[in-house]
């Protein structure tokens, strides 16, 4: 066997050829960091909940949800459980969902323009589409506006999906009309929020 570290100049590894320890340990703890950080980053990242059926299992696995669904509730007089149905079917509860053909992003699927209304709006120039407590507060806000524009109750999930879908413009014209996929969603947004209004109940979540 030819040592690493042959004193013979003709050796396959001479030492004008061979590893330098120094350099090779830098740079292995240099990828052991970066590695480090790669892997902190994907643990940290937020995780839709285990059983998104169950509206008193995903406050039970995320307290922090149930304050700001709650805090969004007292602001804006949207219950919970129609904050949590809209979020749902948007993003199915994952942070950085996006549908790639247009800047709809995060838990309430905002487009860019209805983000930035909402921040101006709100104050909250800080919100961001990616933290549940601020996507809870825009939901909360912009079915405020659904009821003041268009009297629809905030309690409604079905007709409130609608015009948080098609905006409050396209409600009035009755765009979803011609979307039987569109009012399909919005019976499903409608049945999530009773499901989870029932739930919220009998655990005393409310």
């Amino acid at each position: 066997m030819i040592s690493v570290y042959s004193t013979q100049g003709n050796g396959a590894f001479s030492r004008s050829a061979c590893f330098r320890p120094g350099r090779v340990a830098i740079r292995l703890w240099g990828l052991v960091i970066v590695c480090g950080f790669l892997v902190a980053g994907c643990a940290s990242a937020p995780k839709p909940p285990r059983q998104p059926d169950d509206a008193c299992a995903i406050f039970t696995e995320k307290p922090e949800w149930r304050k700001a669904a709650r805090r969004a509730e007292r602001r804006w007089g949207t219950p919970m459980q129609v904050q949590l149905a809209i979020i749902r079917r948007e993003s199915s509860f994952r942070y950085n969902a996006t549908p790639g053909s247009t800047s709809a992003y995060g838990y309430p699927q905002a487009i860019d323009g209805t983000w930035d209304w909402y921040r101006e709006d709100t104050g909250r120039r800080g919100a961001k589409r990616t933290e549940f407590a601020d996507a809870a507060d825009f939901v909360g806000w912009y079915t405020d506006l659904s009821q003041r524009m268009l009297g629809i109750s905030k309690w409604d999930g079905f007709r409130q999906y609608l015009a948080y879908h098609e905006g409050h413009t396209g409600f009035r014209r009755g765009s979803y009309r011609r979307k039987a996929w569109l009012i399909a969603a919005a019976r499903e947004v409608d049945e999530y929020a009773r499901t989870y209004g029932e739930q919220l109940r009998r655990c005393r979540m409310r």
